[in-house]
Parts: structure tokens; C-alpha cells; sequence
């Protein structure tokens, strides 16, 4: 039962991690493809770097496949009754990580539409989504560190 409970943490995971992935990037992208619109109405060169506020959010996917692997790694290698932990770590992690993606997410739209109305202050929209990006860095790294810890 514990392999199972350990494959469903892994799986859970990515699966939350890859959901906030989605939702972040399609809240940016349909801000970028509405900015674009207000661009090319007012004959104005829509700007390219909105693709970057648009793809920030997919990293949180790659996090929530790192602890996947590491969950996965203990399938069959630890002890009795380390399965609930890994199912709760997993479960947790990938809310974290995917409401991080989430949210980046709604922080890029604003950033696609204050790039194309102003095309000023890339750098500081970037900054401002890195430091979302950070709760899912910490979140992966704190895990790893907890499922370190089980054997």
C-alpha cells in the first residue's frame, strides 16, 4: 500500500504543479494576445517580449516533475508506513508550486499590458514574476529536504 500512496504523491504533484502551470500561462497569454489587439488598432509594433511574461509560469511544471522523480525514487526503498508521507508531501508541494504558477500567471497578464501600453519597465515586471517564481523554488527545495528525511 505504501507504493501506491508513494506513486499517487509523485503523480499528485506534477499533476497540481502542471494545473497552476496551465491556468498561469493561459491568464497570460490571453493578456498578451488582448495587448497585441490594442497594438496593431492603433498601428504600434506589438512587442515580442510579452512571450516571456506568457511563458514564466511553465517552470513551476519542471519543479513538480523534479519531486516526481525524487518521490518515485522511493518507490519500493522505504520503510513501512512512509507512503502517507510522501502522498501528503506531494499533494502539498504541488498546491504550492501550482499556485505559485498560478499567480505568476496573473502577475505577467498585468505585466503584458503595461509592457504594450507603455514598452517601458520590462525589467521590473521580470523581477516582480521572479519573485512569485521564488514561492515554488522554495516550496520544491523545502521538499526535497522533508522527503530527505523519509526512509
Amino acid at each position: 500500500m505504501d507504493n501506491y500512496m508513494i506513486v499517487a504523491g509523485a503523480i499528485a504533484c506534477l499533476g497540481l504543479s502542471a494545473a497552476g502551470s496551465a491556468f498561469g500561462t493561459g491568464y497570460a497569454a490571453a493578456a498578451a494576445v488582448g495587448a497585441w489587439k490594442k497594438c496593431y488598432a492603433a498601428n504600434r509594433p506589438a512587442p515580442f517580449l510579452l512571450l516571456s511574461f506568457v511563458g514564466a509560469p511553465i517552470t513551476q511544471t519542471l519543479y513538480g516533475m523534479i519531486l516526481m522523480f525524487i518521490m518515485l525514487g522511493k518507490v519500493g526503498s522505504v520503510s513501512a508506513g512512509a507512503g502517507l508521507p510522501v502522498l501528503v508531501a506531494g499533494i502539498f508541494a504541488g498546491l504550492g508550486i501550482g499556485l505559485s504558477a498560478l499567480f505568476q500567471g496573473r502577475a505577467g497578464a498585468g505585466a503584458c499590458d503595461a509592457q504594450a501600453e507603455t514598452n517601458q519597465g520590462f525589467t521590473n515586471y521580470l523581477a516582480a514574476l521572479g519573485i512569485v517564481e521564488t514561492v515554488a523554488i522554495f516550496t520544491m527545495v523545502f521538499a526535497l529536504i522533508a522527503l530527505g528525511k523519509i526512509a
